[in-house]
């Protein structure tokens, strides 16, 4: 079981599952309410993207040395990740939050135009998911919670 040698991965898992995590507490530090959904939802702060690419390339740093071509890489992969994180995801998640009201407004406006049949709500609508991406201070301090979070790790256990 080599991979459980792999160091760079593993610090990588751990930044995700952390991240993921740590993002109950914080949510009800800023609302005061709990929750648990976030654990295994996308957005919010800190972003596990961002925490999982610089813990892999922190991770990679320490293994194989900043002057390796893997390091390279991961540095290359963990900036486009991030990147994609504040941008194409975030914008997404903003168009969804539009969709979503021209949704609500339309079933508004066919409920008071005519009687809907006597179905569920949920079954006329789908709400499209609206948090996908980051904001900028999100994806910064994913990535210093997987920087952080590998140092410690690397010190703990190697």
């Amino acid at each position: 079981m080599e991979i459980l040698n792999n160091f760079p991965l593993l610090a990588g898992f751990a930044a995700i599952f952390f991240a993921q995590f740590i993002k109950v507490p914080i949510f009800f530090i800023v609302s005061r309410k709990w929750d648990w959904r976030l654990v295994t939802s996308t957005g919010g702060m800190p972003s596990s993207h961002s925490a999982a690419v610089t813990a892999l390339s922190t991770g990679v740093a320490l293994d194989q040395g900043i002057d390796s071509s893997l390091f390279a890489v991961s540095s290359i992969f963990a900036v486009i990740t991030m990147f994609d994180a504040t941008g194409v995801r975030r914008h997404a998640g903003e168009q969804a939050t539009v969709l979503n009201r021209l949704v609500r407004d339309f079933n508004r406006f066919v409920n008071e135009a005519k009687d809907f049949p006597k179905s569920h709500q949920e079954e006329k609508q789908k709400k499209l998911k609206e948090l996908l991406g980051h904001q900028p201070i999100e994806v910064f301090f994913g990535g210093l919670t997987g920087i952080v979070l590998t140092l410690l790790l690397h010190y703990i256990f190697m």
